[in-house]
């Protein structure tokens, strides 16, 4: 079996078989095309042929082009599991794949916002209306409130809600559904928001998911970015970031305000509690670094 073969056929069958998301399929599809590519793999060369140094060969060729370490073990991550999808369907009789080891990884602190940021973020639709007020206050309130990821606020449709938009159902990382909460100033912003929505394109207005573009179409995870950028940069509060720090900071300021790990675990999503628990040392180091600002001796 060629190269080329294998991974066609590996693709097909997470994304068929296992259902993986979409996201998740696309991201393996491009790093095994980086790999057939390589000159010294090939999508004609055999499979089997290919042996633990040529694997190591295609790390070192990441590395020389300064390529993340964090890009650098995805990569290795899709190539294992290619090869260890071949050796259990016996397209492969040794599995070289499994010496490969993965790079080290910096770890960084996640990126997120001080109360008075977010507060300043949710305020800046109102203040600044760069875009569509209403809209925009409600999808910043939403995403701070609940901790969604960005895909999962983006599929939000008016069904997924209770009767009083208190909380809703969202399906996260592996199809897993969980129930996501969202407090009074939430509410109220989504509230204003559909109301708004229905007044701009009334009788038209029959699009399922709760947040649109311009048109009525619902809103892509592009649009959100973007939406975000517009507010976060040089025309509102020069700060930018990324959809991802509302999930960021809403994790850090439940575990500071003393919720149970495990419950924030849940509201995340995490499938390991280890991920929940890197909010746990992102507390207690900004809290070293709030205490060193402010006391006499701390170095200012």
């Amino acid at each position: 079996m060629t190269v080329s073969e294998a991974i066609s056929e590996y693709l097909s069958y997470i994304e068929s078989v296992r259902t993986l998301s979409a996201n998740t399929v696309t991201a393996c599809k491009n790093d095994l095309a980086q790999f057939s590519a390589m000159s010294f793999i090939g999508p004609e060369r055999e499979l089997s042929s290919l042996e633990l140094e040529d694997l190591k060969q295609c790390v070192g060729l990441l590395s020389k082009k300064k390529r993340s370490a964090a890009s650098i073990n995805r990569f290795i991550s899709s190539v294992r599991s290619l090869f260890a999808y071949c050796r259990k369907f016996g397209h492969l009789k040794i599995n070289v794949a499994l010496e490969l080891r993965t790079v080290k990884n910096p770890k960084k602190l996640p990126r997120f916002m001080t109360s008075a940021e977010v507060d300043k973020l949710c305020r800046e639709p109102e203040v600044n209306e760069l875009l569509w007020e209403k809209r925009d206050k409600a999808l910043f309130e939403m995403l701070y409130s609940s901790g969604c990821r960005v895909s999962e606020i983006a599929s939000l449709t008016l069904d997924d809600f209770g009767s009083d938009f208190s909380s809703a159902i969202v399906t996260g990382k592996g199809s897993k559904d969980r129930r996501v909460y969202f407090e009074e100033d939430a509410q109220k912003a989504l509230k204003a928001y559909l109301e708004d929505r229905q007044l701009r394109f009334g009788q038209k207005d029959t699009e399922r998911h709760i947040f649109v573009n311009q048109r009525g179409g619902p809103l892509t995870t592009g649009g959100i970015r973007m939406i975000i950028s517009r507010y976060s940069g040089s025309e509102g509060t020069k700060h930018h970031i990324s959809p991802h720090a509302f999930r960021h900071t809403f994790a850090t300021a439940m575990i500071t305000n003393g919720a149970d790990v495990r419950m924030v675990q849940e509201m995340l999503g995490h499938s390991s509690i280890s991920t929940t628990q890197r909010y746990t040392h992102i507390s207690t180091e900004k809290m070293i670094e709030l205490y060193n600002k402010a006391h006499p001796h701390g170095g200012k």
